[in-house]
């Protein structure tokens, strides 16, 4: 059944998947979502829920998550992720144990439901933050109790390190089949790509969120999918050597699964970012939950784009509190190429987040992807695709408008969000934020500025 149908079924009848009930979600109609949702517990897990209350917060961008308790009392917090074409491309997502046997740490669930389509993690209640607020609290200069910058500062480091010791203690070669079985591939080439299409070709969200006939409206202009990505751009004075369009295309050819197997393979949890990670302020340590891309397989340069990226160049604000974005772009067109005034800069904690990623995680991982002689001649090219496709393909990036009501951007946000993707997707004819950080894991540099990101 189609998100569609089942978010227009009455909740008595009709089969229940995750797909229905995030469409019910999405749609503003939480009564039927947690009706639906009621159901699915009861078929998978057999037990009664009495309540169900879906989050409110802003981080699922593509799954749904919330509170629920069962007849005994107990509470749960519960979290569920949707991808378009799952039954086609994925085995199964959840698989925490993975994680946990490798030395991550790793929140386990209490129930956890592994049917495709039907996927479902159940955690005991708990009372500490997810980091994601905790450092959005942070940035506001309002700490919550325990979480001060510094303290969040020291358990991401310690976090860093962890990860970069793991994923070189589990690197292994691997086959271009082995890499495309792992699930993580839904979060990149699967968006780029619409299943039984010739090779080289582009779809799904890459497609549909760059549709030639949409309008992108933005502060001083209105665009058409087709002009933005033909666009030259020139950001905050820097020049880029290529086109949005271009990128995509990089991408599709960077991020395929049969290239990406060129760097081996690691164990990951592969989507950690902030809202994925809870906080202990009694013990200033943090814990990896909703592993639902974790693998054993993962190629191990893209194990860590998605908490690069959402952790630290997705903030502040623009991405996921767009509508309280404080900075104001600007945007001039002239003869086919767009000059754009940011406006925009990393808040002193992500940046600091961004010098002991650099530092802790991804210069280690390099030299030893070096000495194994598992990395690639493009691993800068492949990490700017990863990076470039993290907010093109999470979301649609095209403002709310009357032919795009749903959408959660505003122009100013678009503008944002597509300038700081076209950084991380292009070359700069002079130095920015993101060529410093590639030039700092570089494991033929040296000397690293760390400071100068």
């Amino acid at each position: 059944m189609s998100p569609e149908a089942a978010s227009n079924t009455p909740a008595s009848t009709g089969p229940v998947n995750a797909a229905g009930i995030l469409a019910a979600a999405r749609s503003g109609n939480p009564a039927l979502a947690a009706d639906l949702l009621s159901r699915m517990i009861a078929e998978e897990f057999g037990f009664h829920i009495t309540d169900v209350t879906l989050g409110a917060d802003d981080y699922s961008l593509n799954s749904v998550n919330g509170f629920m308790t069962r007849d005994t009392g107990e509470r749960f917090f519960f979290k569920f992720h949707h991808e378009e074409n799952e039954d086609s491309v994925l085995q199964e997502f959840y698989r925490g144990e993975i994680l946990l046997e490798a030395g991550f740490p790793v929140d386990m669930p209490a129930h956890v439901c592994r049917r495709v389509g039907r996927q479902i993690l159940l955690y005991p209640l708990k009372t500490i933050p997810k980091l994601a607020d905790a450092a959005r609290a942070a940035d506001g200069d309002t700490p919550l109790p325990g979480a001060d910058a510094p303290a969040l500062r020291h358990a991401q480091q310690d976090l860093d390190a962890l990860s970069a010791t793991l994923y070189l203690r589990s690197w292994h070669p691997i086959t271009g089949q082995q890499s495309a079985d792992e699930p993580i591939h839904q979060l990149f080439h699967h968006r780029l790509t619409t299943p039984d299409q010739p090779p080289g070709t582009l779809g799904s969200r890459a497609t549909k969120f760059f549709a030639p006939e949409r309008t992108f409206t933005f502060p001083d202009a209105t665009l058409t999918g087709h002009e933005l990505l033909e666009l030259h751009w020139v950001i905050d004075g820097i020049r880029y050597d290529r086109t949005l369009k271009d990128c995509f295309y990089n991408a599709l050819k960077n991020l395929s699964p049969e290239a990406l197997a060129q760097s081996g393979g690691v164990v990951a949890h592969g989507d950690a970012h902030n809202a994925n990670v809870w906080f202990n302020p009694d013990t200033t340590s943090l814990t990896l939950f909703d592993p639902a891309f974790a693998g054993r397989h993962i190629p191990a340069l893209l194990a860590e784009i998605k908490a690069t990226f959402h952790n630290i160049f997705a903030h502040a604000d623009w991405l996921y509190h767009s509508a309280e974005l404080k900075t104001r772009p600007e945007i001039r067109i002239s003869n086919g190429t767009a000059f754009v005034t940011t406006n925009w800069s990393l808040p002193p904690l992500r940046q600091a987040f961004l010098q002991d990623k650099a530092r802790l995680l991804w210069r280690p991982l390099l030299e030893g992807l070096a000495q194994r002689d598992a990395l690639p001649d493009n691993w800068r090219e492949t990490i700017r695709s990863g990076l470039f496709c993290c907010p093109t393909l999470v979301m649609d990036l095209c403002a709310r408008s009357e032919e795009n009501p749903k959408s959660r951007h505003t122009p100013a946000s678009s503008l944002t969000g597509l300038a700081i993707a076209l950084m991380c997707g292009a070359e700069p004819e002079s130095a920015d934020v993101i060529s410093r950080f590639l030039g700092t894991i570089d494991p033929s540099s040296t000397m690293p500025e760390w400071n100068d990101l």
